[in-house]
């Protein structure tokens, strides 16, 4: 009862309806409590403003006043706290060209450090109806912008009265994301579709993609079938997760081709390995047999 009375928890709940909510909340705060509280303008700004803050934002007023609270009040200064261990993540993300179209392949392990995350995470996110793109990076990071260039894309849709290409996504993006070069923004996205914006017929990217590069640059041919792309797409990123601590789990196959994306059915990276040690066993058991006969 004592903190609701210091902290006006019935003025609080009864004003809540009311229009000036921002100004009656901050109005019976004490000084060293006062903070400003944004208007949520930004929802009406363009993705390469998003998160900017302008100097004309900052007013006069709020520079006296709230300085002046701050100043007179006996509150510590506040210093940046150092990270215990460093937030280091990974992941193996793989995509190639076929005859059938674009295959794309990743894993799920969300890991941040030495902690796994999230082990279902969805790595390959839709765009449209004949795009996907494929994250490594923050999470978080990734979800955003994809989202934002999922709206990009639909509103140039309704302008215009087409899909933007994939080299076009591509080049939207990568402008979008320009702003934020040399922040802490992590994202690092392959587009599928197509159509490409790079010379090559394979990427991969992610801490498991040298391992990945290894089974893509032996096995990838124009003239594979989709099943035999989706199995070098497992394959690939099962002898990543074997190498790479920070990728593992299970796998997620999109098929792209001209009439749109099909997802195959998650698999756990385990089958893989089983059907693997079948193989292994196989060949043993071939290569004794014809020592034997001859």
């Amino acid at each position: 009862m004592a903190l609701q009375d210091f902290c006006k928890f019935d003025d609080f709940s009864g004003r809540v309806k009311s229009s000036g909510l921002f100004e009656n909340m901050t109005r019976d705060l004490p000084s060293s409590f006062r903070f400003s509280i944004p208007v949520p303008e930004y929802l009406e700004e363009s993705p390469l403003e998003f998160g900017q803050v302008r100097q004309s934002q900052i007013s006069n007023d709020f520079l006296t006043t709230h300085c002046a609270d701050f100043t007179s009040s006996s509150l510590p200064s506040s210093q940046s706290v150092p990270l215990p261990f460093p937030m280091s993540h990974g992941t193996t993300t793989l995509a190639f060209i076929f005859q059938g179209g674009v295959l794309a392949a990743a894993d799920t392990r969300s890991s941040c450090s030495g902690l796994v995350a999230c082990p279902a995470a969805q790595k390959i996110l839709p765009i449209h109806s004949h795009l996907v793109g494929t994250t490594s990076g923050t999470s978080a990071d990734c979800a955003l912008w994809k989202r934002i260039l999922s709206r990009e894309i639909r509103l140039y849709q309704l302008r215009h009265g087409k899909l933007l290409s994939t080299r076009g996504a591509a080049k939207l993006l990568s402008h979008m994301l320009h702003p934020f070069k040399g922040t802490e923004l992590c994202v690092a996205a392959t587009l599928c579709g197509d159509g490409t914006r790079l010379q090559g017929t394979l990427f991969s990217v992610g801490s498991g993609s040298p391992y990945a590069y290894s089974i893509l640059d032996q096995d990838v041919a124009w003239g594979l079938t989709v099943e035999e792309a989706t199995a070098l797409g497992r394959e690939a990123v099962f002898r990543a997760t074997h190498r790479d601590a920070y990728s593992g789990n299970c796998v997620d196959v999109y098929h792209i081709n001209s009439k749109g994306w099909t997802r195959r059915t998650r698999e756990d990276l385990k089958e893989e390995y089983y059907r693997e040690k079948e193989r292994h066993e196989r060949a043993e058991t071939s290569k004794k047999t014809g020592l034997k006969e001859v």
